[in-house]
């Protein structure tokens, strides 16, 4: 073991850096899949054909793609077909969609197991369809999907350590800078595995909670 102290010390203002850089595009990319998890989730039970086909497409494909072939794609994609981004947007917008697709599964779990009777009874009330999904549906739904929601969005921050892969400066990458240039691996990367605890105990300590407050009998 070449743990030093020293090192792990000297390490912890460049693991910082890369926390608020991690933290940043968990962030950003937690927003995108939430949007697209909400979309895709109620176009994944929408009784028009139209929209549920491509939610399916969508969903699917998303799921069966490793997240880093997705980064990989578009950061070696999108310039060869003209569109010029940085890496921490591209890794952003490919951590967001792949999180939207299980966040539209999340969803769609969550409201087909409200009792369709609810549905049914709402419609007959004279409300439409929108409007019973969003004032009697949904909110139940919310209360049910609240754990694993949180607990995707853990996985979603743990996700991030790939956007090293393409030159983006996040914790893991400032950990293996630092470990490179003190030619030692284990100070550095106590760190790093310190730093992603930090970053997911929070949402740990919530998705306990909310599942303790939410369960399902």
């Amino acid at each position: 073991m070449d743990f030093s102290f020293d090192v792990f010390l000297a390490a912890i203002p460049s693991l910082l850096k890369g926390m608020v850089i991690t933290a940043k595009i968990a962030a950003l990319s937690a927003l995108v899949g939430l949007v697209l998890g909400t979309l895709g989730g109620l176009a994944r039970v929408s009784p028009r054909r139209v929209l549920r086909l491509p939610a399916l497409v969508y969903v699917t494909l998303m799921r069966a793609t490793p997240v880093l072939v997705t980064l990989l794609f578009l950061y070696y994609g999108l310039p060869s077909a003209g569109l010029l981004l940085d890496a921490t947007t591209v890794g952003v917008i490919a951590l967001g969609i792949t999180n939207g697709a299980y966040m539209s599964e999340i969803l769609r779990g969550g409201i087909e197991s409200i009792d369709g009777g609810q549905m049914r009874a709402a419609r007959a009330l004279g409300m439409s369809y929108p409007l019973a999904m969003r004032r009697i549906v949904l909110p139940q739904a919310a209360r049910r999907v609240l754990p694993p929601v949180t607990n995707e969005l853990i996985s979603l921050i743990k996700n991030t350590s790939l956007v090293s892969t393409v030159a983006i400066s996040d914790l893991l990458r400032a950990g293996m800078d630092f470990m490179s240039w003190k030619a030692n691996t284990f100070s550095p990367f106590a760190g790093v595995a310190l730093g992603y605890l930090l970053l997911t105990l929070p949402l740990i300590a919530i998705n306990a909670w909310l599942e303790k407050r939410y369960r399902v009998t």
